[in-house]
Parts: C-alpha cells; structure tokens; sequence
C-alpha cells in the first residue's frame, strides 16, 4: 500500500520531524511516546513506539538517506511486523512524503486511516 500528503511545510522542516524521533508524537497522534537511544534515526536504531492506547511496538531503522531524504523501517507489535518506507519531496510552496507499507493486508487496512491523518499533520507548515 502506497500513501501520499502534500502541504505547505519545507521538505527540510518535514525530512528533520521523520529523522527526530523525540518530533514524532507532535504530529503522528497515534504515537505518544517514543523510547530510543538517539536524536536522530541512522541505519540500526532500536526502540519502541508506545501508542495511544499504551501499546508497545518495537521498531528497527533499515536504512537512511539524507540526500534524498528516505528512510526504511520495521516496525513489529507481536507477530505482526511491518515494513514501512518514507520519501520526502520538495514541491513548490512546500513538500510531499509518501509511505510504501508491506505487511499482512489486515494489517495495513487498521493502519492506513492514522497514518494517511499523520502524514497530513507531518507536511502541515
């Protein structure tokens, strides 16, 4: 499943809210907190997403570009485990992001309403 947002904000301003993680819970409601031992995700970084609802789902960084500002991640919450890969796009007047995600079908149909809402909130300027 493909997902795509634009708005007003700068590729720079939404590519540094991807690669901060203490930035997520600001504009992905469904994450309220986030435990990691880094400021800014590189290939290998551990941690877990705690949600809205107090559930814990660990996560491991693949890979990061910051020339062209994508990264890859897993993310598992018991044995569900998704692959989740995000792109940021300069547009004129502001950006883009797009989300590839892989995993089982049940899975990506819970996740696609909240991730379509953070990712509007993610480009909001």
């Amino acid at each position: 499943m493909t997902l795509r947002a634009e708005g007003s904000a700068s590729a720079g301003d939404v590519w540094l809210r991807y690669v901060t993680p203490a930035c997520w819970p600001s504009w992905s409601p469904q994450i309220r907190k986030v435990r990691v031992d880094a400021e800014r995700i590189t290939p290998g970084t551990r941690g877990e997403i705690v949600s809205l609802f107090g559930v814990t789902a660990a996560f491991l960084v693949e890979s990061v570009d910051e020339e062209r500002r994508r990264w890859t991640w897993r993310v598992r919450l018991g044995p569900v485990c998704l692959r989740l890969r995000h792109a940021v796009l300069h547009r004129p007047g502001g950006s883009a992001t797009t989300l590839r995600i892989e995993g089982p079908s049940l899975a990506l149909a819970a996740y696609a309403g909240p991730a379509r809402w953070a990712m509007g909130r993610l480009v909001r300027g």
